[in-house]
Parts: C-alpha cells; sequence; structure tokens
C-alpha cells in the first residue's frame, strides 16, 4: 500500500475553517477556528444527529449543572429519556451528546473542545458522587456505560 507524503499528511491536518466561518459568533471559551468548525459541522448537514446551536447548548447545560449550590451534586434522571428535548434534561445525556460531537470533529477542534471538557470534567467528578452499584454500570447489552453515567441520581 502506498504511503503519504508527510506534506500531504501536515496539510490536510491544518486545513483552517474558511475566513467566514471564523466571523461568526464563538462557541463557549473556544477559538475562533475551534467555532468554525463546529458551525461547519452543525450547519454542513453531513451528521444529521447534530443540529445548530447544540454544541454551545450542550455546553451552557453541562456548566449550568455546575454551577448549582452545595457541595455534592446528584444528577436527576429525565422524565421522559425518549423525548428527543427532553431527554437532555439529564446532564449524562448532555455529556454523550458532547462526546458525539468531539468525536466528529477534525483533530484541532477535537483537541481544544476535549481540553474545555477536561476541565468540565475533572469538577463534574469532584462535586458528583460514584453509584456503587456495579448494575448501573451497563447498559442492557452488558456494555458499560461512560463513567459520566456511573454517578450518583438523585433518589437512587
Amino acid at each position: 500500500m502506498p504511503r503519504r507524503r508527510p506534506g500531504a499528511i501536515r496539510a490536510a491536518r491544518e486545513r483552517r475553517p474558511p475566513q467566514w466561518a471564523r466571523e461568526l459568533p464563538p462557541v463557549d471559551r473556544l477559538s475562533r477556528d475551534a467555532s468554525a468548525a463546529i458551525h461547519l459541522l452543525e450547519h454542513g448537514g453531513q451528521h444529521h444527529e447534530v443540529q445548530p446551536g447544540w454544541t454551545a447548548h450542550f455546553l451552557y447545560s453541562y456548566r449550568q449543572f455546575l454551577r448549582q449550590r452545595g457541595r455534592k451534586l446528584r444528577l436527576t434522571a429525565s422524565e421522559c429519556p425518549a423525548c428527543p428535548g427532553c431527554q437532555y434534561d439529564d446532564v449524562a445525556v448532555v455529556r454523550d451528546g458532547l462526546e458525539h460531537i468531539t468525536g466528529v470533529l477534525p483533530l484541532p477542534a477535537r483537541t481544544e473542545l476535549r481540553q474545555l471538557l477536561a476541565g468540565l470534567d475533572a469538577e463534574f467528578r469532584r462535586r458528583t458522587l460514584p453509584d456503587p452499584d456495579p448494575s448501573h454500570w451497563v447498559d442492557w447489552s452488558g456494555s458499560p456505560y461512560p463513567w459520566w453515567h456511573r454517578r450518583l441520581y438523585a433518589g437512587g
């Protein structure tokens, strides 16, 4: 199998979003280039499951959860998890959305969003308690949930 030239690899990695996209309002505390990549992802139509404005909304919801009073926080399950709008009342589902968006972003924007999430995740881990019941750690197929789903919920 032929090898790609190093210059071709660098050129693909260093591709910047177009100027018009970099002039759009920034997303949360991200750079203009990362914000532009997010806007292109949300409005590009290639990923139908990523809707316009979701990244900013998810980051806002995640921060709002962490701004609550009290030393230790408990997650609140959505009353209607099957509803497309109500499911995001659960901060763990919001974090799932952020993880999905991070996975489909280009590498430079992905790295920047991961760095932003690392700080928020550290605060999330510090202010929530792990769920001691191992039966809550796996889904119906036996696959483990991400760590943010394995925290204590209110009433649980």
